[in-house]
């Protein structure tokens, strides 16, 4: 009789744990609806995938891989170099530090490619091709930067063609009655260009806080244009030792215009010699053939039927 009770409770065990088994393992239809499921989510999370931008799915991988790469190429000092030179270039829309570091890396692995892309479809030697592999490494890795050092070239210029005008215009608004806050607020008013930005940039410092000395001394640590140096450090002094604003900006604004016009006749009297190099490659040659072209094709003629 115990082992007739023991063999049925043996057999209901048995009974519950396949029914707790089919319980949790799905069959048949269910199964298969699962793995529909499945695969459809599967198939959403591709097509998501494939609906990013190509940017997001391939270049900011990329660009990341190239940064990890590129700060432990560059010094720790790098970042604060390339910080500045974005500061001369008038920081640019969308440009970082770290993005010309992923920049700088990833044109010296593509450049590279196509440079050797080219020399294999034109056929040069393994010594040509070592030669331009590396050229393009070495172009690729310093194009932002020659970028950049093209932007702060082209901004300078700017600054220096508009600072006499906005000087003047500050000091018309100072004698007129404002301050020399109000003042510099009618300069980035009435004006445009980097100057009006970068006067723009030196009120909201100010409005945050800053002092003024201190604003314009940041003023002047994010241009490389001597004359506004020297503009800025005549503003501190004389906020300094509380010297008249007026008579500041009226020195400021008859050395500045001088300087100008100094700058003026440098680039004029540059112009003779930058046009030697057009001159005599492209011009002198074409001359040569249309002026002894005719007097040559003569000769030859001459000589030809004498003989």
């Amino acid at each position: 009789m115990l082992l007739l009770v023991a063999f049925l409770m043996f057999l209901l065990a048995i009974a519950a744990v396949g029914a707790g088994l089919a319980r949790e393992q799905p069959q048949g239809l269910q199964r298969a609806l699962e793995a529909l499921e499945r695969s459809g989510l599967a198939g959403q999370e591709m097509a998501q995938e494939a609906d990013r931008p190509f940017a997001d799915r391939v270049l900011e991988p990329m660009q990341t891989r190239a940064l990890t790469l590129g700060r432990r190429i560059t010094g720790a000092d790098k970042a604060e170099r390339i910080r500045r030179k974005l500061d001369f270039a008038g920081n640019p829309r969308g440009w970082s530090v770290d993005r010309v570091v992923s920049l700088k890396v990833m044109a010296a692995v593509v450049l590279p490619v196509c440079f050797g892309v080219y020399g294999l479809l034109l056929g040069f030697s393994p010594t040509w091709l070592v030669l331009l592999v590396l050229g393009g490494a070495v172009v690729g890795f310093f194009a932002p930067d020659i970028y950049l050092y093209q932007c702060a070239a082209k901004r300078a210029d700017k600054i220096k063609r508009t600072l006499a005008d906005a000087v003047d215009l500050l000091t018309i608004s100072v004698e007129a009655g404002l301050g020399f806050d109000a003042a510099l607020q009618q300069v980035a008013r009435n004006t445009d260009g980097p100057l009006a930005e970068e006067f723009s940039r030196v009120l909201r410092e100010m409005q945050l806080g800053m002092g003024r000395a201190e604003a314009l001394r940041a003023l002047g640590a994010r241009s490389n244009v001597d004359d506004l140096h020297t503009f800025v450090g005549a503003m501190v002094q004389a906020d300094a030792f509380g010297i008249p604003v007026g008579q500041v900006l009226r020195v400021q604004s008859s050395e500045i215009r001088v300087k100008r016009r100094q700058y003026a006749e440098e680039k004029a009297q540059q112009v003779p010699v930058k046009i030697m190099i057009p001159l005599i490659l492209c011009i002198l040659p074409c001359l040569f053939v249309v002026v002894m072209g005719p007097a040559v094709l003569s000769a030859i003629d001459s000589f030809s039927g004498a003989g």
